[in-house]
């Protein structure tokens, strides 16, 4: 396998996990307005949706660290950062996975597995009512998501030395992504042809446009 492929499935894996955790959205959302309908019109509330509430949103956080990653689309400080060279951007990257990335994600695998396993054992249930829900189930979540993270992690120290050596950051798999982000990706791309970019970047504002021209008209309407 060639080291492109590798990145690739290790993107797809992220991605696969995320996208079948982001479901976990539209039950929990279920659970919500099911929830408000029984308490405030039956007067039938129930006592742990709470709990479950907690653990749904809980889990679609964790499981989705990976493909965040993958889409390197976590928080960053870029206002230096996107101003350095590759190879610059790449070894201070390198540096922080072995420094904090790591240390904090091999920790979390290890209390993750340790939770769940004490969980499983003892037949945990929540403690926050009287008859709460199991929680094992959830806190295995930790471990998982933990070693998705760590998988990707791997993933992504490649990419960093690839990056090093060549001068150039190496493809993602490319998911989809909104019309402002493709505009900044493109305006910054080293890989795209100046022709291309000016009509991909022009694409996205006409779409744009469009939008605001629906949202204008809805405004009118009302």
């Amino acid at each position: 396998m060639s080291v492109q492929s590798f990145l690739h499935t290790v993107d797809a894996i992220s991605t696969w996990v995320g996208k079948a955790a982001a479901w976990l959205i539209i039950l929990l959302m279920t659970t919500v307005c099911v929830e408000v309908f029984k308490r405030y019109l039956l007067n039938m509330p129930t006592s742990w949706i709470f709990d479950a509430s907690n653990m749904m949103y809980g889990a679609l956080f964790m499981l989705a660290g990976a493909y965040t990653l993958a889409q390197n689309a976590h928080v960053r400080g870029d206002f230096l950062y996107s101003s350095m060279k590759p190879r610059t951007q790449a070894t201070l990257d390198l540096i922080l996975y072995f420094v904090f990335f790591f240390p904090g994600i091999a920790a979390l695998c290890y209390a993750g597995l340790d939770f769940a396993a004490i969980s499983w054992r003892i037949n945990e249930h929540s403690n926050v009512t009287a008859d709460g829900p199991p929680v094992y189930h959830f806190k295995t979540v930790i471990p998982i998501a933990g070693a998705l993270i760590m998988l990707q992690g791997v993933a992504e120290v490649v990419r960093c030395i690839v990056c090093i050596k060549t001068g150039e950051w190496p493809s993602r798999l490319k998911d989809v992504a909104e019309t402002d982000v493709i505009e900044e990706q493109l305006a910054h791309s080293d890989y795209v042809d100046e022709e291309s970019r000016k009509i991909a970047i022009e694409k996205a504002k006409n779409i744009d446009e469009a939008a605001r021209q629906r949202g204008m008209g809805g405004d009118l309407q009302t």
